[in-house]
Formats: C-alpha cells, sequence, structure tokens
C-alpha cells in the first residue's frame, strides 16, 4: 500500500489529498460548496453537501493516480470544528443544516448562562470560554427549535456530531459513531482533564447524552470504509479537528512549540505538552493530539475571521477576480493611508471574546483606494495574529522569537511578510503549506504501522521561506496603536449592540 488518504473538510470547501511514504502530495482534488446565511450572523451548511463533496473529492483524487483501495493504507479526517450536525439515526438524514461554528445564532443563550454563574466552572472543565462558537449551544438550539427533535433524542432516534463524525459515520455506513478527543474538547460539553462527556454540562444545556459519539483517541483504526464507496475496504484511522491536525502537522511535538494556520478563520497554537495551561489572557485551553491513552494540551487563539475576509472581498464587494490578487493590489501601494479594517464579521474572538461586535472599517478619506482598502484587509489578518501571540506570550513566559506558518493564506509573500514585521519575530514557512490534511494523515499514517513513529515523520518537514523583521520598533508600535483604536471601536459597537 503506497498512500494515505486525507479527507480535510474545511468551512467553504471539501479537499482531498493523496500523500506518499515521504509525506509528498502525489494528488489533490478540491470543491466548494454552498453557504447559508438565513439571518444576520447565522451560518449554516448543507451537511449532505459536505459528505456528497468530500466523497466526489475523495474518488477524484485516486483516479487521478489511477489506484484503488487496495493501494490507499488508512483514510484520516480533519474537519471544521465546532459546526454541528443532528441528524436521524435510522434514515442517516439530518434534521435541520449543520450549524456553523461562526454563527452567532446562540449569543442570548451563552449570555445566559454567563449571568447564571457558569463561566468559571466551564472554563474549569472545557478550558473554554463560554461563546456561541462551541457545539454545545448549537445542539441545545436544534433540540428546542426543530418540531420534534427534543422527543426524538431523548428516546435515542437521534445523534450528534462534528464533521469528522459525521464523515466517519457515512464512510462505515453508520458503524461507527465515534469522535476524537481533540473535536471532542471543542463541544463545550467535554471535561478536558477527566477526558470524558461531563453530565452536569449536557444537564445545563438539556442534551441526551445517548445522542454523543464515543470518543476515541486522534489516532487509531475507527473502522473500515463500506467496500462499495472506493470498491474495497479502507481503514479510517486517524481524525483530529483542523488547528490541532495542523499543529501536528507542523511537527509541533514539543511544549514551547507554535503555529499559526491562516484558514477561513486564523488560529494559533502553542503545544504546552502533558500540562493543560489555563489562560489569564483570553486564550483557550485545548487537547491537541491522542495517542494511546495519552493526551497532549495546547494553547490556542481563535480568530474568526482571517482568509475570509479576502474571500469577502472577492464575493460580495467584488473588488477582486481571486484571492491571491490580494497580493498583487497590496503591493501597489506604500501603506492603508491611515485606514484599519476589524473584519468582526461574526464576533470577535480571541483574546478580547465579543459575541456582538461586528466588522469595522475606519480612519477613510476621500483619497482612500481600492488597494488601500484591500492592504487593510491583509494587514488586518496578520494584526489578529500579533494580539493573539501578545497572549500566548503572556500566557506562557515564552517570548516567541519565531513562528511556524500555514494555510491557504500563508502563500501570500505580502501577508507574511507583514505578519514578520508587527510580531517583530520570524515567520517560518514549510514547503507543505496543507499541514492540516498532512497532520490528518500522520496520525492515519501511524495508526497503522505507514509509518513507524514520530521521529521519522519529523523528517520530512522542511522550510520553504523564512520572513524577517525589516521595520523598527518604533514604527512597529505606531501601527499596532492603530489598530488597538480600530479594534476598540468594533468592541464598544458590541457592548452597544448587546445592551439592546
Amino acid at each position: 500500500m503506497k498512500y494515505i488518504l486525507s479527507l480535510d473538510q474545511g468551512t467553504t470547501s471539501s479537499r482531498a489529498i493523496l500523500f506518499d511514504r515521504h509525506g509528498e502530495i502525489c494528488a489533490m482534488a478540491q470543491e466548494e460548496f454552498q453557504q447559508f446565511y438565513p439571518q444576520p450572523g447565522w451560518v449554516e451548511h448543507d451537511a449532505r453537501d459536505i459528505w456528497r463533496g468530500q466523497l466526489k473529492v475523495a474518488r477524484q483524487a485516486m483516479e487521478k493516480l489511477g489506484i484503488t483501495a487496495k493501494d490507499v493504507a488508512a483514510i484520516g479526517v480533519t474537519n471544521q470544528r465546532e459546526t454541528t450536525v443532528v441528524w436521524d439515526k435510522e434514515t442517516g438524514q439530518p434534521i435541520y443544516h449543520a450549524i456553523v461554528w461562526q454563527c452567532r445564532r446562540t449569543a442570548p443563550m451563552i449570555d445566559e448562562i454567563v449571568k447564571q454563574g457558569w463561566t468559571a466552572r466551564i472554563k474549569a472543565k472545557t478550558g473554554l470560554i463560554p461563546d456561541a462558537y462551541f457545539s454545545g449551544s448549537k445542539i441545545a438550539w436544534i433540540l428546542n427549535n426543530v418540531e420534534g427533535a427534543r422527543q426524538k433524542a431523548e428516546e435515542g432516534k437521534l445523534l450528534f456530531g462534528t464533521i469528522d463524525t459525521w464523515l466517519i459515520w457515512n464512510l462505515t455506513q453508520g458503524k461507527a459513531h465515534v469522535t476524537d478527543v481533540t473535536n471532542a474538547s471543542r463541544t463545550m460539553l467535554f471535561d478536558i482533564h477527566k477526558k470524558c462527556w461531563d453530565p452536569e454540562l449536557l444537564e445545563l444545556f438539556k442534551i441526551p447524552a445517548c445522542m454523543l459519539p464515543e470518543v476515541k483517541p486522534s489516532s487509531c483504526v475507527y473502522g473500515t470504509t463500506a467496500p462499495y464507496w472506493f470498491g474495497g475496504e479502507i481503514p479510517v484511522a486517524g481524525a483530529a479537528g483542523d488547528q490541532q491536525a495542523a499543529l501536528f502537522g507542523q511537527c509541533c511535538f514539543n511544549a514551547g512549540e507554535v503555529k499559526s494556520t491562516y484558514g477561513t478563520g486564523g488560529f494559533m497554537l502553542m503545544n504546552t505538552g502533558k500540562k493543560a495551561v489555563a489562560s489569564k489572557s483570553g486564550l483557550l485551553t485545548t487537547i491537541a493530539v491522542g495517542i494511546g491513552d495519552q493526551v497532549e494540551y495546547a494553547l490556542e487563539g481563535s480568530v474568526f475571521v482571517s482568509g475570509a475576509v479576502v474571500q469577502w472581498l472577492r464575493d460580495e464587494l467584488r473588488l477582486l477576480d481571486a484571492s491571491p490578487d490580494s497580493e498583487y493590489f497590496a503591493t501597489k501601494v506604500e501603506d492603508t493611508g491611515g485606514v484599519y479594517m476589524v473584519p468582526a464579521f461574526t464576533g470577535i474572538g480571541a483574546p478580547y471574546w465579543n459575541q456582538y461586535s461586528r466588522g469595522m472599517i475606519v480612519g477613510l478619506t476621500r483619497s482612500t483606494t481600492k488597494a488601500q482598502l484591500i492592504r487593510a484587509a491583509l494587514e488586518a489578518i496578520a494584526y489578529q495574529t500579533a494580539d493573539v501571540c501578545e497572549a500566548m506570550e503572556k500566557d506562557s513566559g515564552i517570548d516567541l522569537k519565531s513562528i511556524q506558518v500555514d494555510g491557504g493564506a500563508s502563500k501570500n509573500n505580502f501577508l507574511m511578510q507583514f505578519q514578520s514585521d508587527v510580531l517583530g519575530a520570524v515567520v517560518c514557512r514549510p514547503k507543505c503549506v496543507e499541514t492540516t490534511a498532512l497532520g490528518a494523515a500522520f496520525l492515519a499514517g501511524l495508526a497503522v504501522g505507514f509509518w513507524k513513529d514520530k521521529e521519522e515523520i519529523k523528517s520530512f518537514w522542511n522550510v520553504d521561506s523564512l520572513f524577517r523583521p525589516t521595520i523598527p520598533e518604533k514604527q512597529r508600535k505606531k501601527m499596532l496603536d492603530g489598530w488597538h483604536l480600530a479594534v476598540d471601536c468594533a468592541l464598544r459597537w458590541g457592548d452597544g449592540m448587546k445592551e439592546k
């Protein structure tokens, strides 16, 4: 068997990548799928579209190499986290659209929980800050708002899963209803210390335990695919939420190592080893990976809108024909002319955590150009990461001299250089920026013996480019001061909307 098949199910597209024994990409297929916005701040997906699209691109990737199931040692799954699917156990059909991690509809429910004094308890158990971002309140919303859902759930007729669970359930034709520890740790229902679903939190959200998947390690055989999907059975042997998969794909195996992913959202994770570090600076404590009986933890800063701001410029404002064009326009102007963009389209995540904030563009003048707006959008991605980096340094006590980057937007040289400048640190981009898919492949490959151990995997990691700071400290501080003024405007807006 020559390959590992990685299913990389993201927020806007589904990808399938085949890796060889050296961790090299041999074939890839990708397809975008429809986004639904029923109301302002609401985001949904059709889970059936996700399954059909993911199966389609997996087959396409295999067809490109002319291979069959017997050539594939295992499948690894990585996924957009927190996105919530509830489906009928007998028919296999979702009872409602998948509620996406970006969706803000449950913010009032979270406000009520915070008022009741649950914040400290939730953080102590789950490592998370109460927010509509996580799965718990999304499940509760579906049970409360879909006719007959609560009764069917209590009768054991409904199943819940994040996207990994939904894909594995379909791949195995309903034989495996499982999730891994990393995805479980993002539900706000899972005790990351005891490594089990928490009865008290299930009662808080009124969620029947029978709906929940079995929690397994990130690297183990969950089941095999139904023969007719790929012309034979393939072990499904690895799963991790996209950001934890990227941390593993970047070979950040040691405590203190950091990666920053630039996808639809932006996510910086620091491996903290076997110690769950409680954040005092607005970060999350989460499970980084589970292998065997052991788990490792991470500190995480979550930025809700990163690369998605470029998609917004392309699709809604029509300022770009294609996302990569943003680099061209950004380099056509010396600066933004004092313009700052805060892309808080679905609230602000770490380290501020304001559910009601919305996007801001400040500093506009009559002379502001299209290129300056585009540059401001790219700079906003870097500024948000800088805020998370500062919080991570405070919590860890480590002065970050360099970070490893990945994700689609990390291919943008302007953005990476600007990121280095505002961080005052070296930005290291590997040759393979598809580290999310690579991490899922590594986890699956380790489970079936395709790779021997972490040391063998680490030998595959190679640097593509290093970006070093080029601006003086005084200029960096001035730019960050302007950014923080703009963020303050968005936070004040959010506070005002919350009061209404």
